[in-house]
């Protein structure tokens, strides 16, 4: 018996932004989906808008692992993991430890193929997924906000700084092209979809 899928599978069961009040819960499964799509929007549009040369599948095959060690550390909330540079380096350590708690779980025909993911080794590639990942934040607390909920404004403001720091022209064109719809009601959208 081997428990590597079902530890992952168990994302589903970490709550995401723990200390906020929310309108809508999210679990840890739910937002690795999400990046993997942000992560493959970002990629289409740096190749079909920029002309950049980006391996899609791999960056979404990133993404779907991206959060995987979780399911052994939870969802450290932001606030408590960039509190200071002790805790922040406390933080990687313990998600390193988890990283190879779950690579010590796949069998050893296929840690090639999954070890590779759960460690994020692929700075480059990985940069996609991490404004993929920040985006996915962001839409979060722009929903949140458009329910009324100002727990998330704080959030969405950081979030937003964080991704202007990555400077991805692709982030700047899914927020002039996709993210106003994000505050839309069903109603809204409806009557917009030719």
């Amino acid at each position: 018996m081997n428990a590597f899928f079902a530890y992952l599978f168990r994302l589903r069961l970490i709550h995401r932004w723990s200390l906020m009040r929310k309108v809508v819960p999210e679990n840890v499964a739910e937002h690795s989906y999400h990046t993997a799509i942000l992560t493959h929007a970002l990629c289409s549009i740096a190749a079909d808008v920029y002309g950049k040369k980006v391996p899609v599948d791999r960056a979404v095959t990133l993404a779907l692992f991206h959060d995987a060690t979780e399911v052994i550390t939870g969802d450290i909330p932001s606030p408590v993991k960039h509190h200071n540079s002790r805790i922040q380096n406390g933080f990687r350590e313990m998600e390193a430890l988890a990283a190879e708690r779950l690579c010590d779980m796949v069998p050893a025909a296929l840690k090639g193929r999954y070890a590779p993911l759960i460690r994020n080794q692929d700075p480059d590639l990985y940069r996609w997924v991490k404004g993929a990942d920040l985006l996915d934040g962001y839409l979060k607390c722009l929903q949140e906000l458009s329910a009324g909920n100002r727990e998330f404004a704080v959030a969405c403001r950081e979030l937003k700084e964080r991704m202007d720091q990555l400077e991805m022209p692709e982030i700047d064109y899914f927020l002039r092209h996709f993210a106003p719809s994000f505050t839309k009601t069903l109603d809204e959208l409806s009557k917009e979809t030719p």
